[in-house]
């Protein structure tokens, strides 16, 4: 178990954590430093146990409001999952005819066999 320092509303406190969770602790502190601090600003002096009990219903009406936040997305969230897969979209794609390629390519033939032999005439 490690002891940490923390200091809260310009108290500090020495306080007891399981090792690896000091980082945690030092954050949840700077939170509750924070909103004892505004509390302070607003309020002035006012005894450490009435500035924590504020700072802490602060910290849990905004905690409260997360959770509500959450609980609204993973509802959304979860009719987004829930909700049936759209229709698939059907698209048409123009199918030219085999009679219509066959009959362009025929034209193609003609009209170079007209160009040579204009061209053969105009040689001559």
């Amino acid at each position: 178990m490690a002891d940490l320092d923390i200091t809260i509303g310009n108290k500090t406190f020495t306080v007891a954590c399981q090792d690896g969770q000091e980082q945690f602790l030092r954050s949840a502190a700077r939170q509750l430093s924070d909103q004892a601090d505004a509390l302070l600003g607003q309020m002035g002096r006012m005894p450490a146990e009435k500035m924590l009990l504020m700072a802490g219903l602060m910290l849990a009406d905004k905690t409260i409001g997360v959770e509500q936040e959450v609980a609204n997305l993973r509802g959304r969230l979860h009719d987004y999952e829930t909700r049936p897969a759209p229709a698939p979209e059907r698209i048409e794609v123009p199918v030219i005819p085999p009679v219509i390629t066959e009959t362009m390519a025929e034209i193609a033939a003609r009209a170079e066999a007209i160009a040579e032999a204009v061209e053969e005439k105009a040689k001559a």
